[in-house]
Order: structure tokens, then C-alpha cells, then sequence
């Protein structure tokens, strides 16, 4: 029996627990809307890319293999297009710190509609 797969997995589970870590933590430290939106967008997503390859390494059945490739397709879909949308909704509402924003290309699409 081979100890590289289990050290593999481990190193993959603390990686995706350490970027889930740190989701959170930019969460909380972050002082605006955007920086929140991407340290809870991208660092998230691949700490849960990690932690599903872990669990895949580990699954043996080709039916749980399929499910986390669904969960992955689900969360890589979904996760930008929430954050997008988010961050269209608090700049549309005044949440956006407009003397943070180097290129404010949606104050011009706005004024155009």
C-alpha cells in the first residue's frame, strides 16, 4: 500500500481548509463591498476544488465521482455570476466606495440605459 495518495489527500484537504480559511477571514477583514466579493468568490471556489479532489481521490465508486464533478460544474457556474450580480447590486445602491475604483466602467453603461 502506497503512503503518497494518503499524503496527497491530506495535503489537498489542508489546502482547500486553509483557502476556505482564508474566505472567511477577507470576509470579515476586507473594507468594501468588491474586495469582500472577491475574496469570497475566488478563494472559496478553490478551496472547495480542493477538498472535492481530495474526496474524489478517495471515492471509489464511479456514481460518487460523478456527484462532486456535478458539485464542482455547479459551484465554477454559479459562483462568479452570484458575485456579479452582487456587486452590480451594491454599486447600483451606493455601497461601492467610488475613491477605491481605478476604472468605473459601469457608471457609463448605467447612464447610457
Amino acid at each position: 500500500m502506497s503512503v503518497v495518495p494518503d499524503v496527497l489527500v491530506a495535503v489537498l484537504l489542508l489546502l482547500g481548509a486553509l483557502f476556505s480559511l482564508t474566505a472567511g477571514v477577507g470576509l470579515l477583514r476586507f473594507p468594501d463591498t468588491l474586495a469582500r466579493l472577491h475574496t469570497g468568490a475566488k478563494p472559496q471556489v478553490i478551496g472547495l476544488m480542493a477538498t472535492l479532489i481530495a474526496i474524489g481521490l478517495r471515492a471509489e465508486a464511479p456514481l460518487d465521482i460523478g456527484i462532486l464533478l456535478l458539485v464542482a460544474i455547479f459551484q465554477l457556474m454559479t459562483a462568479p455570476v452570484a458575485a456579479h450580480m452582487v456587486g452590480r447590486a451594491a454599486y447600483r445602491s451606493g455601497r461601492v466606495r467610488a475613491d477605491l475604483l481605478m476604472t468605473d466602467e459601469l457608471s457609463r453603461d448605467l447612464s447610457e440605459s
